[in-house]
């Protein structure tokens, strides 16, 4: 009785599939053992991290504390306070991370109470340093009591530490011992399957070599040309049984294939035909992402948006040629697509469109109108000149679902360029949303956030350009240096917030009333600088004193009330080929010219020894 093979298979395959289900059942516990013990671990690692961050902070506090008293500088109070709120929040941290542990959480209660009687005597010494009794704040620290706290936090954090150290020396024993456990499971499995898995090859290998050998030897006189040759022989099992059958009604079938042939031909011409647009269309679509990746590298290292604006009108063209076009991105603060580039010859309108102008930023998707009435008309199309044509393509540049700008074509975008147009639509949005992101960082770096005018850092770095640019062209260049008269009043008699509002205002003042080239910095505290190029001394000082007297004329309000008065006193200089190229001499003239200001009685305009012998 001829029997099956494929049951022979099947009762085979299920007995090794027990035994792979057994062996990975064992391993799987053993994993989640080791999983379970590894989380333990990382927690013990990062209860250490905590607690040792805690004690890092404080000490920090410590350091800033000590030298807020004894330098005075009010940088190292702003950094005891920073480190004080870090250390309280460590210790917040390691109450939650040993809620799991009664007694480590019991030390972690006793070590934020200790640190938190450091902390508060800390902040008990800045205030005292804050409120100008540096005496009192040395007589604090001289007391020896927070010498005294702070070798008990370090003799809590210490017990607390040895005794984690301890817990995650137990847990990774624990984590090594299920990994032996599992390297022996997989040392003595994997024999015993590969043995079985081979005894079974062995039965199977010998019910079917028979019929193969059988049925080649047939297959080898149907290619040697003998088209009568038939499988005769008896097979081993039911699936050979139905293989020969098959494969004699094949041979039967072999003399019609043959009638066939030049149809299959004809067929076979028909397929490599489109197998070589396919792979026309391949290789143009490879040119296209080449060439989209070089235009996706540089609109990443663009600066500018003029220089984002040139790749633009450079590349676009090439991946959709002869389609005119323009790219609108969307302005958040006025909330309008504004334009950034345009080719072909479009004309586009320079103050933009809203966004609900535009159906494909209505609908999330693209929006376009191949024939007159066959769509819905943007409102904005029509300052294109698409009143009359009614051909034009929307895709909207989206970004996490935010409106990121608008890419708008003049012409129909055939099927064939679909594809060119998902990929450029796609790389655009990503270079904006990078654009975007630089931009913003650059004017985090090189703006002073109370007063949104450019930073130290910034002043130095245009300086030096202003300068080269000066020697260069010939071309005269001046600095103002100025500050408030008698700011110190304003944080005494009302508080900081007054001293930052009185800021404000000035820094308000001055952006309204310098020039566009001229560059307004913040150099420290009340103190600012302007950079003016292409200005003498002499010239400056007409300006310079219309400011003088435009703040004079401030009356700042906070909180309700009227700060009183203000005034400024200002020092003018001009850089000289003898002064140096890092525009420190230049500072320092301007500085001393600032100084006689203060000394004659502030509230005036003075220009440093040289500018005045010119001037006169």
């Amino acid at each position: 009785m001829v029997g099956s093979l494929s049951n022979r298979i099947i009762v085979l395959c299920s007995i090794l599939c027990l035994l792979m289900a057994l062996l990975a059942g064992l391993l799987l516990e053993g994993a989640s053992q080791m999983r379970d013990s590894l989380t333990w671990v990382t927690h013990s690692s990062q209860v250490l991290k905590t607690a040792n961050a805690s004690l890092q902070h404080l000490q920090q506090a410590e350091s800033g504390q000590r030298g807020y008293t004894l330098t005075r500088n009010p940088e190292f109070g702003e950094a005891v306070e920073v480190e004080l709120a870090a250390a309280r929040r460590a210790t917040g941290d390691l109450m939650i991370q040993t809620a799991d542990n009664a007694a480590q959480n019991a030390r972690a209660a006793q070590i934020r109470t200790v640190v938190a009687q450091r902390a508060d005597q800390l902040e008990e010494v800045a205030r005292l340093a804050r409120a100008g009794d540096f005496a009192g704040a040395q007589a604090s620290v001289a007391s020896g009591r927070g010498r005294y706290l702070m070798q008990l936090v370090d003799a809590r954090v210490g017990d607390f530490l040895n005794e984690e150290r301890a817990l995650s020396l137990t847990r990774t024993q624990i984590v090594e011992r299920r990994l032996n456990y599992n390297r022996w499971l997989v040392l003595v499995g994997i024999p015993i399957m590969l043995a079985f898995i081979g005894f079974m090859a062995v039965g199977l290998i010998h019910r079917v070599r028979k019929p193969v050998d059988d049925m080649m030897t047939v297959m080898g006189q149907l290619g040697a040309g003998d088209r009568s040759a038939r499988v005769v022989e008896a097979m081993k099992s039911s699936e050979f049984e139905r293989l020969a059958k098959g494969y004699n009604a094949m041979a039967d079938e072999l003399e019609h294939a043959v009638a066939d042939q030049v149809d299959s031909e004809e067929r076979l011409r028909v397929a490599n035909l489109e197998l070589s647009q396919n792979t026309e269309v391949l290789r143009e679509r490879g040119e296209v992402i080449e060439l989209l990746g070089g235009m996706a590298h540089r609109m990443q290292a663009a600066r500018t948006d003029e220089e984002l604006a040139s790749i633009i009108r450079v590349f676009v063209p090439r991946v959709l040629p002869e389609i005119p076009g323009a790219l609108y991105a969307h302005n958040n603060s006025r909330n309008l697509l504004v334009p950034i580039a345009a080719w072909g010859g479009l004309e586009v309108a320079a103050a933009g469109f809203a966004p609900d102008q535009c159906w494909a930023l209505r609908r999330g998707q693209s929006h376009f109108v191949v024939e007159p009435g066959s769509d819905i008309v943007c409102a904005h199309a029509t300052t294109h000149g698409d009143e009359e044509t009614h051909h034009y393509h929307c895709e909207p540049l989206l970004a996490g679902g935010e409106v990121i700008g608008v890419l708008y074509l003049k012409g129909v975008v055939g099927a064939e360029n679909r594809f060119r147009l998902t990929v450029l639509t796609e790389n655009i949005a990503s270079a904006l949303v990078n654009h975007r992101l630089q931009r913003g960082l650059r004017e985090q770096t090189i703006r002073d956030p109370l007063t949104s005018l450019f930073n130290r850092r910034y002043m130095e770095e245009t300086l030096a350009l202003e300068i080269a640019r000066a020697s260069r062209s010939g071309s005269p260049l001046s600095l103002v240096m100025c500050d408030v008269d008698h700011f110190k009043r304003f944080n005494d008699e009302f508080g900081h917030e007054a001293g930052d509002a009185v800021l404000q205002a000035v820094s308000a003042e001055m952006r309204s009333r310098f020039r566009d080239g001229d560059v307004i910095c913040r150099f420290g505290g009340e103190e600012f600088t302007i950079i003016a190029p292409g200005t003498s001394a002499a010239t400056l000082a007409n300006r310079v004193e219309i400011v003088r007297q435009g703040i004079s004329e401030l009356m700042v309000q906070q909180g309700g009330r009227t700060l009183g008065s203000l005034t400024m006193s200002f020092g003018i200089a001009t850089w000289e080929e003898s002064m140096e190229r890092d525009g420190s001499t230049l500072i320092k003239a301007a500085d001393a010219a600032l100084y006689r200001a203060k000394r004659d009685g502030r509230n005036r305009v003075m220009l440093d020894a040289r500018s005045e012998a010119i001037a006169a």
